[in-house]
């Protein structure tokens, strides 16, 4: 039987504060809990109400009652298995590939949507403001459907980041370059997708060194794209080239 302070400890981790100070995050689900095994991501603990996942899976964890697991889980209808890992240290490697740099972008779901672009175009890095959403928001990580073992993601002071590299850096604007008449066949370089509301700031704007944009063919009543969206497409164009 899982203690009162278990179930408690592991429902603080759905905040920021409690994950950033205990270096863990809290997944549900068979298939991303899988993947971040496979990832060899380090397991802290694993609980399920499912004797046949307990017995026929390649990690151990303990069983528990659904009474229990709905405690721990922040689904309105569990998942038959929660899992606890440590954060990762991530290595980035940004001269040998494409780099998506996160101005603030505030939605849970739309960074998981992003993770999933970047795994499914073979992006290796991204980099998130400060004041980007955590990459381990429960709400983040269901998004990502798996993909977040195969990003490198880190959280940083943008202005240094970009200072500090040589590769080129494209900018999402609606003022920017047609992306469809860009030549974007450079093997690596940075690509900035701003905040929901705000776009790209005033400061990370100094830095950009080429503007491009998505052109409308629509009617002028639709004010600009979901930034997920506009990531999907500005990455298509990349590895198109």
């Amino acid at each position: 039987m899982v203690g009162k302070s278990q179930i408690k400890f592991i429902k603080s981790l759905q905040q920021k504060k409690y994950r950033t100070e205990h270096k863990l995050f809290v997944v549900e689900g068979i298939k991303i809990i899988r993947e971040l095994v496979d990832a060899n991501f380090k397991v802290y603990h694993i609980y399920t109400v499912d004797e046949n996942l307990q017995s026929n899976e390649a990690f151990s964890s303990e069983l528990i009652s659904e009474a229990d697991l709905k405690k721990m889980s922040t689904l309105k209808t569990p998942n038959k298995i929660l899992a606890v890992f440590h954060q990762p240290k991530t290595e980035l490697n940004i001269e040998k590939n494409w780099t998506i740099v996160l101005d603030d972008v505030r939605d849970p779901g739309n960074l998981g949507t992003i993770i999933r672009m970047c795994d499914w175009f073979g992006v290796a890095n991204l980099i998130c403001s400060e004041h980007t959403v955590d990459c381990y928001n429960p709400k983040t990580l269901q998004a990502t459907m798996g993909s977040i073992a195969r990003v490198n993601i880190r959280y940083t002071n943008l202005v240094e980041f970009l200072k500090s590299s040589n590769l080129p850096v494209y900018g999402a604007f609606m003022d920017g370059k047609n992306v469809y008449k860009e030549n974007l066949s450079t093997t690596v370089g940075i690509l900035v997708m701003g905040n929901e509301a705000n776009g790209v700031s005033k400061e990370i704007e100094k830095l950009v060194t080429k503007k491009i944009s998505i052109p409308q063919f629509g009617k002028k009543t639709t004010e600009s794209l979901n930034v997920a969206t506009a990531t999907a497409i500005l990455l298509n164009e990349i590895r198109r080239g």
